[in-house]
């Protein structure tokens, strides 16, 4: 099972959205995992897209036990062992290499790789990859094309990110083939930038409750 499903389907299916974050300051990691865990949306994703990116990733694996920190943004082998290495949980990666189907196998942490053709989707199939990222979600044909995929595709399932917003995640969650979407706007750069962890958990707290029926 190259895909450790076992192991990647209860975070993606533990919350309809997944964070995801880009950190400047590796100081904000812990208080911000912590907002967003008393939010309820524990399992997040830390996008390797600064250079304090690692470090927040180490920090808020270290500091917050109740938080479920993986790693985005993963491009090769080196950025995959540096985040396993650094604590992370899950693997996110935009898109699906060889390189990176390799790196997965060699250690017990869940790959969830990008594809967003019918192509990609049955070559990730064959190397036993049921859950993928879907990615730029509505750059790619959003959920029109997603539900076209639910029918010739049925095995898959998906976690559309890029361009998710509260207005149309609803209508992503009530497809059958997604398990849950990845969001950017739970953490605000403003919020984030003044500390706001408050104004964040209360923003998690919104992203919690949307239905994933």
């Amino acid at each position: 099972m190259p895909q450790k499903t076992d192991k990647l389907l209860p975070i993606l299916a533990g919350q309809p959205v997944i964070p995801v974050l880009k950190i400047d300051r590796a100081a904000d990691a812990a208080p911000l995992a912590r907002a967003l865990a008393k939010g309820g949306l524990p399992a997040i994703e830390i996008t390797l897209r600064t250079r304090e990116a690692i470090d927040a990733i180490r920090i808020a694996a270290a500091e917050v036990p109740e938080a479920v920190v993986g790693a985005g943004t993963i491009l090769n082998a080196r950025q995959f062992d540096q985040a396993v290495r650094a604590g992370a949980r899950f693997i996110v990666s935009p898109g699906t290499t060889q390189e990176l189907l390799d790196a997965a196998r060699s250690t017990d942490v869940p790959l969830l790789p990008g594809a967003t053709t019918p192509s990609e989707i049955m070559a990730a199939a064959e190397e036993g990859y049921s859950i993928l990222k879907f990615f730029p979600a509505e750059q790619s044909g959003g959920t029109a094309f997603l539900k076209a995929l639910s029918a010739p595709l049925a095995g898959t399932r998906f976690c559309p990110t890029g361009g998710v917003t509260p207005a149309n995640a609803p209508a992503y969650l009530s497809l059958p083939n997604v398990i849950c979407v990845g969001g950017s706007w739970i953490v605000p750069d403003t919020l984030l930038q003044a500390g706001d962890w408050d104004g964040i958990e209360a923003l998690a707290r919104d992203a919690a409750a949307l239905s994933k029926v």
